[in-house]
């Protein structure tokens, strides 16, 4: 990382709460949290957007597609981290080798089409568009995704996928976030326990 960070040995207080909160077996702290230790409200509000918008068991779209729209953001943005770290818990939830790696093949080379149809297929387009060129996208992108089954709540899933993973894919490149020493694919099993 380009910058200074405080590890888990060396952390305490609030610090240390929130990287109890993070961190998986061994005392690991993934780096993409860690790289917020200086300004630990920040991690808090990392830690929070990541939960909710894409662990929340209110949302009604799976997890599995939720995780597909990140690596296919994360790709559009070349961000290594992100597209090893999700791609495998990407796999892991479909728990299909054959088919993830279908997936994979098929949002690498921006043809989503070649993994995915019907609805699926048009907010994977929706999250390309909105990752290429944000400034293209108008009323009736929104629309189109109404007509292709999703209902607005889930547009709304979809478009905070979209958003989050353009913050993260950001924070990881921007500053020099590497995935030596993490444990790739880890998500949370209890989505809705804010500790966990």
């Amino acid at each position: 990382m380009w910058i200074k960070t405080i590890s888990y040995d060396d952390s305490s207080g609030r610090l240390r709460e929130l990287y109890n909160r993070v961190k998986g077996p061994d005392n690991n702290v993934d780096n993409v949290m860690l790289v917020h230790s200086l300004r630990p409200h920040s991690m808090e509000g990392h830690m929070a957007l990541y939960k909710h918008v894409l662990h929340d068991s209110r949302n009604s779209l799976p997890k599995w597609y939720l995780e597909s729209v990140g690596v296919y953001v994360s790709l559009l943005n070349e961000c290594r981290y992100c597209i090893d770290h999700h791609y495998a818990g990407l796999a892991r939830l479909i728990n299909d080798e054959q088919r993830s790696t279908k997936i994979y093949a098929a949002l690498r080379a921006r043809k989503p089409a070649e993994a995915f149809d019907g609805k699926e297929l048009a907010g994977l387009q929706y999250a390309g568009q909105l990752t290429l060129s944000s400034t293209s996208v108008k009323e009736s992108a929104v629309k189109a995704l109404r007509a292709a089954g999703f209902d607005d709540g889930e547009i709304l899933e979809l478009n905070q996928v979209t958003a989050y993973f353009a913050y993260a894919n950001r924070t990881v490149l921007g500053l020099g976030v590497h995935a030596e020493e993490d444990l790739v694919g880890l998500s949370p099993y209890d989505s809705d326990a804010p500790d966990n």
